[in-house]
């Protein structure tokens, strides 16, 4: 119970000053509870234990580690226990959508009409910034593998399919050990743990498309088709990959799934804010004095997050000049906006960006921030599929306007056509790669438009400079 909770049961006969403070605070939150301060997750609460790859990875070690306990017993409470579990959590989608995990998986529960339901792993990602699930992967890969039987059996389905980035060679050769463990073990394949269920998983290798991340485009590379989006409807829940009901989900959805069914979900939904509940996985990386991936408390302040797991901001924290909160699709966020900031979804979407895959890209005042923005622009010009002409064409336009920025080539009012670009490419495509190759030159102009102009500004008096001095010579 909170303080404000405390207060509110006082009797009566409590003194002056305490019915005083109850007056204050009813004020001052207008009925709302007491907001408790996030972050400081404790070693007991945290699901990846061997994050850092300090311990054995293998079946052995995982054991060891509470991985595989009790897994039959979930299995046998069935596929509504394991969605209840879940949807009491508020788990959302840890792959930057952000959508609830329970919904997600309940769609899948329909009629059998014959066909075979599958679960498809998202472990492509390639999102520049990002680089947790490799983390799980490599150093905690039957988190994952249990992870796939659980939401597998909340699915109903008869297999999953690991999707991993090609470039991941460790981390496939790792998954691939701790799957043949499982199998060997009898926690895979026919009759998995002894609960009668059977249920296979496959890792396939991708080839290093950025593209293969949005989930349609990752099913028909899957299928052995160029990894192009699909149109939708029909939704992968109703026809996904092999034209069978499918869902694809997140490495670190997936992983958390057998902890949450363990501990419960109110357990789980103890952290954070109301609709940003859990534990998360963050990427800190650039300019700090520690890079790292480190799980920690949903809607834990950015500040926080820095200092604490990062080491702070190189040349401290007066020296920052942005933050990208959750990857290179992600709006920036300038000084003011980082210092109060809650790494959440809602936080992060109030303050203009978005929580994403949660990779913290952080920049001092060193950083040539429109180059910065213009190389991801760059980017996501290269790896556009071209099917969309918005995106085709859009991306190609914006990275050559943004490397003319660079040098400070061009007018002010071109600034006003490039955001104007930017709006004709976001909500234009099939898939989302338009949207995030859009939001970081929309966050740049938002916040940094003074940057812009003040290097247009340079760039014509060095160019009247040199004309003047060159006609002086010519005149001579």
């Amino acid at each position: 119970m909170n303080s404000l909770a405390r207060v509110a049961n006082t009797s009566r006969g409590c003194v002056t000053a305490l019915s005083q403070q109850l007056s204050a605070l009813q004020v001052r939150h207008q009925g709302t509870e007491t907001p408790r301060a996030h972050g400081n997750l404790s070693d007991d609460d945290r699901i990846f234990t061997n994050l850092y790859g300090r311990h054995d990875w293998r079946l052995k070690g995982a054991l060891s580690r509470g991985d595989w306990y009790k897994t039959k017993e979930i299995l046998l409470k069935g596929a509504d226990w394991i969605l209840g579990e879940i949807k009491a959590s508020g788990l959302r989608g840890r792959g930057g959508a952000g959508f609830p995990t329970g919904m997600k998986w309940s769609f899948m529960s329909k009629p059998p009409d014959g066909r075979p339901k599958y679960l498809v792993v998202n472990a492509d990602e390639g999102e520049p910034g990002t680089c947790k699930d490799r983390e799980i992967m490599r150093h905690d890969p039957h988190k994952l593998v249990e992870g796939c039987l659980v939401a597998g059996r909340a699915m109903g389905a008869r297999a999953a399919y690991i999707y991993i980035r090609g470039e991941f060679y460790n981390e496939a050769s790792n998954m691939q050990l701790a799957i043949n463990e499982a199998y060997k073990e009898g926690l895979l394949g026919k009759n998995a743990c002894g609960s009668g269920y059977d249920f296979d998983v496959y890792m396939h290798r991708g080839a290093g498309a950025y593209i293969c991340g949005e989930e349609t485009a990752l099913i028909e590379s899957l299928e052995g088709k160029q990894g192009k989006p699909r149109l939708k409807p029909p939704f992968p829940a109703d026809v996904g990959v092999f034209g069978c009901p499918t869902t694809v989900a997140n490495v670190e959805t997936v992983a958390v799934a057998p902890t949450i069914c363990r501990r419960g979900g109110t357990w789980f939904a103890g952290f954070g804010r109301p609709r940003n509940t859990g534990t998360k996985l963050f990427n800190i990386s650039g300019h700090v004095n520690n890079p790292c991936t480190v799980e920690e408390e949903m809607s834990v302040p950015l500040k926080q997050l820095i200092e604490q797991h990062a080491g702070g901001v190189i040349g401290g924290w007066d020296n920052l000049l942005a933050v990208i909160p959750g990857g290179s699709s992600t709006p920036i966020i300038p000084l003011d906006v980082c210092s109060d900031v809650p790494m959440d979804f809602d936080g992060l979407l109030s303050a203009g960006t978005g929580l994403g895959t949660a990779a913290v890209i952080v920049m001092n005042k060193q950083t040539d921030l429109i180059k910065a923005i213009a190389r991801l622009i760059t980017f996501y010009k290269h790896e556009s599929c071209g099917q969309c002409t918005p995106c085709r064409e859009g991306t190609g336009w914006m990275d050559k306007v943004m490397w003319r920025f660079v040098e400070g080539n061009g007018r002010p009012e071109e600034i006003d056509m490039l955001w104007e670009l930017t709006k004709q490419i976001e909500g234009h495509t099939i898939c989302a790669l338009g949207d995030g190759a859009a939001w970081p030159v929309q966050g740049l102009i938002r916040h940094f438009r003074p940057m812009i102009e003040e290097r247009m500004q340079q760039h014509a008096a060095a160019q009247a400079e040199r004309l003047a001095a060159s006609q002086a010579a010519a005149s001579q």
